[in-house]
């Protein structure tokens, strides 16, 4: 029987330095329903909220130096609404709801694409990044709702 002969060569990038892209780290954001919905590169709990509803707020377009944040959104558009606030004036939101489960995940006051306008907002309690465990957020608003009925 012939003699096998074989020559492996360890590599390990242990001692590698970090680039670029793999210090800028995605992270994927779940519908309550478990439907896959974003992926960003940033946290939502680092970005910042709209004084108006909390809503997280996605620069989709850079402006004055403020660089965009680069995100996919996995949800379908819906027919747009006019929301009425509290301070007076009214809001079109153009939606975007779970394509399993339906619900409103996300709002721009633009027509879609997702990045078609300057910012995104993700509603308060619409998103989590453990698939099938709601956000700490989700019923935040629940309590007042119970007491105005």
């Amino acid at each position: 029987m012939p003699k096998v002969v074989s020559r492996s060569a360890v590599s390990t990038s242990a001692d590698a330095r970090p680039t670029a892209s793999s210090a800028a780290a995605l992270r994927v954001y779940y519908c309550i329903c478990g439907e896959f919905i974003l992926v960003i590169d940033a946290t939502l709990s680092s970005l910042p909220r709209r004084q108006t509803d909390g809503a997280i707020i996605v620069r989709s377009q850079g402006k004055n130096g403020v660089k965009a944040k680069a995100f996919k959104l996995n949800a379908l558009p819906c027919e747009p609404i006019l929301v009425e606030r509290t301070r007076g004036g009214h809001e079109r939101q153009y939606r975007f709801r779970c394509p399993r489960c339906t619900l409103p995940v996300a709002y721009q006051p633009n027509p879609p694409p997702a990045t078609a306008g300057s910012f995104l907002y993700i509603f308060k309690g619409a998103l989590t990044q453990v698939q099938g465990q709601l956000p700490p957020d989700a019923f935040d608003n629940e309590e007042s709702l119970e007491k105005s009925s």
